[in-house]
């Protein structure tokens, strides 16, 4: 991975080529920032650039052998630790699980946790860096150096190392093995022990602009200008949060849809201007209820439903900026965010959530949509 390829963050390349040709190599960094804005493609292409035999001064040359290796991310100096879960009762290491990790860079470049458990199978336990692999991240950078350079240990959030490996991790960090270096990147370097952060550069990747992102967003999916934009500005600075609204378009267009339906009706049956609007209300809520539609796409648009909520009260203060909706929810609040203010904001959105966690529950999912129809007629109509 080069320099090039990764979105934006131009200063932050600038910082770590310049410590390169001034030859301030620390052997420690920890790269901290919010997900999806480049952190761990930062790491790589940074030890790419110590790899690369020649290097320029903007990036690495991509072709030379170690440049190679790097873009399969197969270099013998190139090492990598990450939470894992384990599936059975003995010592579980990140080799165990480095092909999914490598494929997982390759195909998607941006990821985060979720993704990762997704990859490895185990979207419902939480994953951890054991102690053993703390000997394996020793035994590792004790061994000779392939290309007589620098041996590389990119520990991917290791926050959620446990306390021995932690611990020992430190001792490794004290005393490092001759021409090696560690890069750790972390969301949550707060949780990391304060030993461990004093003896690490840190290097904060900020959030992307939205420029940067939709000009991203064109390119990677071939969307309109409009609509990059739009997901760009949901996205708040994450690439990895504007390919996830993106990819999931389809659906979110379906839940404004039907946001629209329920709150449309809701008002017309509340204001006594169509009495046929309870029936269109009725149906929408077998429909919702339909165990075709699921229950995670049913709590997926109750989460929809929730933020549509907040997007229109804040709406009302008149701060686009401050708005995180695409063109077309902002041209439904123009005429619908007066009905949301302070006097029913609360309960709609108390609402909303009781009847996520009643569809979380196994509830009866008709008895819970009609429901909150009825709820919604009496709010809208404050």
């Amino acid at each position: 991975m080069q320099f090039k390829d990764i979105i934006g963050q131009e200063s932050v390349k600038e910082q770590l080529r310049k410590s390169v040709r001034e030859g301030r190599i620390p052997h420690a960094r920890l790269f901290t920032g919010p997900s999806g804005v480049g952190k761990l493609q930062l790491a790589i292409a940074y030890a790419q650039y110590l790899a690369c035999q020649n290097r320029t001064e903007e990036d690495s040359c991509g072709v030379c052998p170690a440049c190679l290796q790097f873009s399969k991310l197969q270099h013998p100096d190139l090492h990598f630790a990450f939470p894992i879960v384990k599936t059975g009762t003995g010592d579980v290491v990140c080799d165990e699980f480095v092909g999914d990790f490598r494929k997982l860079l390759l195909e998607k470049g941006y990821f985060d946790l979720d993704d990762w458990y997704k990859a490895m199978g185990v979207e419902t336990k939480q994953g951890m860096i054991y102690e053993k692999e703390s000997s394996e991240i020793l035994r590792k950078l004790s061994l000779k150096s392939f290309g007589n350079g620098y041996k590389t240990m990119i520990i991917w959030l290791p926050e959620k190392m446990n306390a021995v490996c932690a611990n020992k991790l430190l001792k490794i960090l004290e005393e490092p093995p001759k021409d090696t270096q560690f890069l750790m990147v972390s969301e949550q370097p707060e949780l990391l022990l304060t030993t461990i952060l004093s003896r690490t550069q840190e290097v904060h990747v900020s959030r992307l602009s939205e420029e940067e992102i939709a000009q991203a967003l064109e390119t990677k999916l071939q969307i309109s200008n409009t609509d990059a934009h739009d997901y760009a500005h949901i996205a708040n600075g994450s690439y990895l949060k504007a390919l996830q609204i993106a990819e999931q378009s389809a659906d979110t267009s379906k839940y404004f849809n039907d946001f629209v339906a329920l709150m449309r009706n809701a008002w017309l049956v509340g204001q006594r201007k169509n009495y046929s609007a309870l029936l269109d209300l009725r149906k929408w809520s077998l429909d919702m209820a339909d165990a075709k539609v699921g229950r995670e796409k049913q709590k997926a648009f109750l989460q929809y439903a929730q933020r549509q909520v907040r997007e229109n009260y804040i709406y009302n203060l008149q701060h686009p900026e401050m708005n995180y909706q695409t063109s077309e929810e902002r041209q439904f609040s123009t005429k619908f965010a007066p009905f949301i203010h302070s006097g029913n904001v609360e309960q709609m959105m108390q609402e909303l959530d009781k009847a996520e966690r009643q569809i979380t529950q196994n509830g009866n999912a008709k008895i819970i949509f009609f429901d909150l129809c009825l709820q919604m007629i009496v709010l809208v109509k404050k």
